[in-house]
């Protein structure tokens, strides 16, 4: 029987009387990557906003290993080890690289907020955010100021932070959004190199980093699941193929 580490049962959103989501049953299995796909206006931010709890659902169960979490708060869900990253980079430009991983890691120390403290308390982190840099492919630029970073490089130090966080699952939100194909391909090769003992959720519109990286796909169409499977399935699926029409071909 799979181990899923995250599950929805009927997971729905109405604005208005608009179903942004509606009965969704989602399973996303232990150490696996798995992608969620679909035309713009599918409903997969949605989706993400509610597992995370920006969003409170209007009907439906969240499970996360196999706990209810439907009424905890955000906060509450990354605690847990449930890690979001957003589209748009998240990272403090005017500080180094390195400094945004030891701050990250700050919160295993008890120190997350308390800015103030001496440099030199810090210290011991440092070892810890070179390694994360490392694996990230970012050791060599530890010392340059963020806001002067590619943008594909920027993406990397967002993931290096997320794993400062040691999650259980990383949900990724387009995570090669806006990038040239050079930058596509690194970030490919870092979320295959960073998921090994890990389980990601990703949302992605580049069909071929999909096809490169996810073990499963959960298809959306107007909030509801229209396909699951590998990819090599879904996309010979007639259903998802016309979904896709005047898109992104699958």
């Amino acid at each position: 029987m799979a181990d899923y580490i995250l599950e929805t049962r009927k997971l729905s959103k109405e604005f208005k009387g608009f179903a942004a989501v509606s009965d969704v049953n989602l399973q996303v299995e232990r150490g696996h990557i798995h992608a969620l796909i679909g035309p713009n206006g599918a409903g997969k931010t949605t989706v993400f906003n509610l597992l995370t709890k920006f969003l409170t659902p209007t009907a439906g169960t969240i499970l996360f290993n196999g706990k209810d979490i439907t009424g905890e708060k955000p906060a509450q869900i990354a605690l847990k080890g449930v890690i979001r990253s957003f589209q748009i980079s998240a990272v403090f430009p005017n500080l180094t690289p390195l400094e945004n991983v030891r701050l990250a890691l700050q919160r295993s120390t008890g120190n997350s907020h308390q800015f103030w403290k001496s440099d030199r308390c810090l210290q011991k982190l440092e070892g810890r955010a070179l390694e994360l840099l490392d694996q990230v492919g970012l050791s060599g630029l530890a010392g340059e100021v963020t806001g002067e970073l590619a943008y594909g490089r920027k993406r990397a130090l967002e993931i290096a932070t997320t794993l400062a966080l040691e999650p259980e699952l990383i949900l990724l939100d387009e995570p090669t959004q806006g990038m040239g194909a050079e930058d596509v391909d690194r970030i490919t090769s870092l979320v295959k190199r960073v998921s090994a003992n890990r389980t990601i959720l990703m949302v992605e519109h580049n069909l071929k980093v999909v096809s490169t990286l996810a073990d499963r796909i959960t298809v959306l169409q107007r909030g509801s699941i229209l396909a699951e499977g590998p990819y090599a399935e879904v996309s010979r699926n007639p259903q998802v193929l016309e979904a896709y029409m005047g898109s992104e071909h699958v």
